[in-house]
């Protein structure tokens, strides 16, 4: 993809544009009535000495060693080159003035929502699998502006602002960056650097900023998985291996593999879910939930749904059960 410039960049080169434009305008204007203008030394003025008139003028800087001696000359500069002063001036005014309000907003904007925000979700990198994380929480029902999203490449977080979540720029290793993140007042903290070392790093720094959030964490190789765990992340998603356990199901079972693709894929045929018990439910075995039961968590422990410690479902329960997504019978149709 080529690179663009954007925003406040694209805004000065073409502040800067029109500010040359004036001078080039304002230096063809003199040199047009040269005849009527005089330098230190008396001699009539060249292209040169055109070109320093208009910037000294339009900068109103005016030495004074070239000067209009004749009446024309004077016409044109009120006439012609005064407006063109001010229209330079106030390219360069307004350039300033854009660039401290601009400022000024994203600084009141972050303050405020720093004073609002809670029980938020903050994403520690934004690659291939931050992304895919970010689009199963919007598609869950995420709020954008309820989830922060921390990368060290300026065109990972520009792309996250596209998408109407909060990016930050930075390493998410940082308890600089974090705070900024307002990582101590979060709820769930989804770490998904490209390396396993940065990972438990900003697991043990998240972990000491907030000792009470849901840490998750990816990481590509199963060794690393205690020490992710010793850092203090509650769940370790270990890619390489899931996706290799993924491929030798789907090959030696196909129909299998299909089932659990499906389970994977956001807003299409099954989703895992969890959900409360309904009042019916409440009491009673596992054989009698209305959706095929995975598992049931409890005391903040999910128990097989064959385990026999599980008895009868509890009002305080959370189930976990395979269903289909909202909206996947009416995309079907569509297609």
């Amino acid at each position: 993809m080529p690179y663009r410039v954007r925003g406040p960049v694209r805004t000065i080169l073409g502040r800067l544009a029109v500010a040359v434009g004036l001078i080039v305008v304002a230096a063809c204007v003199v040199y047009a009535g040269r005849d009527g203008y005089r330098d230190a030394t008396g001699r009539p003025v060249n292209w040169l000495t055109s070109f320093y008139y208009a910037v000294v003028t339009l900068t109103t800087i005016g030495y004074g060693d070239v000067v209009p001696v004749t009446g024309t000359a004077r016409l044109v500069n009120t006439l012609v080159i005064t407006p063109l002063r001010l229209g330079f001036l106030l390219v360069l005014v307004g350039t300033t003035f854009r660039a401290l309000t601009e400022r000024t907003r994203r600084e009141w904007s972050e303050q405020s929502w720093r004073r609002k925000v809670r029980d938020h979700t903050v994403v520690i990198g934004y690659g291939t699998t931050g992304r895919a994380a970010v689009s199963t929480l919007r598609a869950r029902g995420g709020r954008p502006r309820r989830i922060i999203v921390i990368d060290p490449d300026p065109a990972a977080v520009g792309d996250a602002n596209r998408h109407g979540l909060v990016g930050i720029v930075g390493d998410g290793t940082g308890t600089d960056v974090l705070e900024r993140a307002e990582l101590g007042k979060a709820r769930h903290v989804l770490i998904a650097t490209s390396r396993d070392d940065t990972a438990v790093l900003a697991a043990l720094t998240a972990r000491r900023m907030n000792p009470s959030a849901v840490i998750t964490a990816s990481v590509a190789r199963a060794e690393n998985v205690p020490l992710l765990r010793g850092g203090g992340a509650d769940n370790v998603i270990t890619s390489s291996e899931t996706a290799g356990h993924l491929l030798g199901v789907a090959a030696l079972n196909p129909a299998v593999g299909t089932v659990l693709e499906d389970l994977l894929s956001v807003g299409f045929g099954l989703e895992v879910a969890e959900r409360p018990p309904d009042a019916g439910e409440v009491g009673r075995g596992t054989e009698h939930i209305r959706e095929p039961l995975l598992a049931v968590v409890r005391d903040g422990r999910p128990l097989r749904y064959c385990d026999p410690q599980i008895g009868g479902i509890r009002a305080d329960d959370r189930l976990i059960v395979a269903r289909e997504a909202p909206g996947a019978d009416a995309r079907r149709q569509q297609g």
